[in-house]
């Protein structure tokens, strides 16, 4: 089943073993993996693991929301940063299966005041049209702009979208399903708000993700595709369905959001 896998945290919290990593994901049955870096410094290592993987690392590009200065400084996006990024992925764009990480950040220490809200809504408008020129569909964040995001998506007529991580009302995620959007569920659902979405959702509007290595089953350990396994589980225990239906009508839905993955799956 398909998984994701985000660039890593600086050194100090996470040492990068991708290799090892990714080696381990073949007892859980995760047959791919989407990268989506957030830091343009990190797109071409990540999409040169695509060739030491081929057909399980599947790259997606984007330009996330909040921008990396340092490990130990972010800020909000702006267009300059798009400007800079868009002929990486113009170069990239024949290989890619999505454009992501995009989408809206309000979190206060990223975005205070209404000129960085509105960089960032005019980043993510200029990228949902990228997404459409290509044929691409966009892997989208919504931290603390969960209702900003999905209607923003909306407005822009923007149709093939996973929302991952969402923290938004489980109400205002209704609005996205009603729109056809689909709804990534990590495996620190186990431990967080999420569930109440969860609860809400129907299963063909969900999908599986790790967003390794964060949002693990456990706080502060490294989270890591195999545990994609722990999500499908507690759906299935929310749901209260067999762990095998989840994870079928999960990876459908994935092929339908990323139509590219049949290029590559054996399914």
């Amino acid at each position: 089943m398909p998984a994701r896998k985000r660039n890593p945290r600086p050194p100090r919290l996470f040492p990068s073993a991708p290799g090892a990593v990714w080696r381990r994901r073949g007892r859980w049955t995760v047959t791919a993996t989407s990268l989506r870096p957030a830091s343009r410094r990190t797109w071409r290592p990540w999409c040169g693991r695509r060739n030491r993987f081929p057909g399980f690392v599947l790259p997606c590009l984007g330009v996330h929301p909040v921008q990396e200065v340092s490990p130990e400084e972010q800020r909000s996006v702006t267009l300059k940063d798009l400007d800079a990024a868009l002929p990486l992925i113009e170069l990239y764009k024949d290989k890619l299966v999505g454009i992501g990480e995009v989408g809206l950040d309000f979190t206060p220490r990223f975005a205070s005041t209404d000129e960085q809200k509105e960089g960032q809504r005019q980043v993510l408008i200029k990228q949902i049209e990228l997404a459409r020129r290509l044929d691409l569909p966009l892997n989208v964040h919504s931290r603390s702009a969960g209702r900003p995001t999905i209607n923003l998506l909306k407005e822009q007529g923007a149709t093939k979208v996973l929302l991952h991580a969402f923290d938004g009302k489980p109400s205002v995620a209704m609005e996205g399903v009603k729109a056809g959007y689909f709804f990534s569920i990590p495996p620190s659902i186990i431990r967080s708000e999420q569930q109440k979405l969860v609860k809400l959702l129907p299963l063909e509007s969900m999908c599986l993700e790790t967003d390794s290595p964060a949002l693990g089953p456990e706080k502060q350990v490294r989270n890591e595709p195999k545990n994609i396994y722990v999500a499908a589980e507690y759906i299935a225990k929310i749901k209260g369905i067999p762990v095998e239906e989840v994870i079928e009508v999960t990876t459908q839905n994935a092929l339908k959001v990323f139509p590219k993955l049949r290029n590559f799956l054996r399914i």
